[in-house]
């Protein structure tokens, strides 16, 4: 679960101001004739939940229906992505997908439902990088150093997670296989911020919105981003990727439905995802959360899904991680 900060969402609140019309996009006649509602598998305001809102609000203005965002945690979006899955394929009810959905397909042994054969893109919506940060007293200063010294020092260094196959886990098991070094996992079920800051905990990749505030303080000291390029949201912070070529590791987010929805429903949707994602408004509060929109066809986001399920399972193999 991603807490962001009260402050962020309270500027975020305080930041909603009319949309701007999406320009000449014409609904479909006969789409959406009645409320859409559009499902999250984690609890309100986590980055999901928000980003989720955030878009909702702009569909909403233009389709003269609303689109629904409804909070149904549980097993890591798994109760929320069955219930979607489980629902009419007629466009009135999506899921919020992320990139756990993508590690789920490999991590969960029991399942009823496969994510990919089950599910049909529609739109993609976001990334968000991690930011691989540190405790102040920590003497690394860059990623080379924070390797030389996890070599120097194997299973030293206390690795703080979000809970047993969480984006978080999943980007620092990454980190350990594509540079060798051995750290010691620690998951958490609240917020491990605390133990950063008392140095009981060397390092987490977290997601930017929870880590930004401590980070601009001087609190806890940021290594690098865990996305391929550098992210507006930490400026002069480079990638993982300048190091450890080929490291890449952001949460994603996007719009699923059950399979087998009209493909006219499909368009409809994936046009109006990708004009919100182009107003001011919705990339000025994207980018508040250090989120940047991406928009990609059905098929490319498909795609998409596709790659990322792949990767992550063979990291999930690697490490031999579980959960029943």
């Amino acid at each position: 679960m991603l807490k962001l900060p009260r402050r962020n969402i309270l500027r975020l609140a305080a930041a909603a101001t009319a949309l701007p019309a999406i320009s000449r996009f014409a609904w479909a006649q006969s789409y959406p004739a009645r409320p859409v509602h559009l499902l999250v598998g984690f609890p309100a305001s986590g980055l999901t939940d928000i980003l989720a809102r955030v878009l909702s609000e702009s569909l909403s203005q233009h389709a003269g229906q609303q689109f629904a965002v409804e909070d149904l945690p549980g097993a890591g979006t798994n109760v929320a992505t069955e219930k979607v899955i489980r629902s009419a394929p007629d466009g009135y009810t999506l899921l919020m997908a992320t990139s756990s959905n993508a590690i789920n397909a490999s991590l969960y042994t029991g399942l009823h439902f496969d994510f990919i054969r089950d599910t049909a893109p529609v739109a993609s919506i976001a990334r968000t990088p991690m930011v691989m940060t540190v405790a102040p007293s920590f003497p690394a200063k860059t990623v080379a150093e924070f390797i030389a010294y996890a070599k120097a020092n194997p299973g030293s260094i206390n690795m703080a997670t979000a809970g047993k196959g969480s984006s978080l886990h999943l980007a620092g098991e990454l980190f350990m296989a594509m540079t060798g070094v051995k750290m010691t996992v620690v998951h958490y079920r609240e917020i491990y911020i605390p133990d950063m800051l008392a140095g009981r905990m060397q390092v987490v990749f977290s997601p930017i919105p929870t880590m930004i505030e401590q980070i601009r303080a001087g609190k806890l000291r940021a290594l690098a981003v865990t996305s391929s390029a550098p992210s507006p949201a930490l400026p002069g912070v480079p990638p993982i990727a300048a190091t450890v070529p080929g490291f890449d590791a952001v949460i994603w987010n996007g719009m699923v439905a059950p399979k087998g929805p009209p493909a006219d429903v499909v368009d409809t949707l994936n046009r109006a995802v990708t004009a919100s994602l182009a107003e001011p408004g919705v990339m000025a509060k994207f980018a508040n959360l250090g989120s940047v929109p991406k928009a990609m066809t059905p098929a490319e986001f498909g795609k998409f899904v596709v790659e990322d399920t792949e990767k992550w399972a063979k990291v999930i193999r690697a490490a031999n991680i579980t959960v029943g």
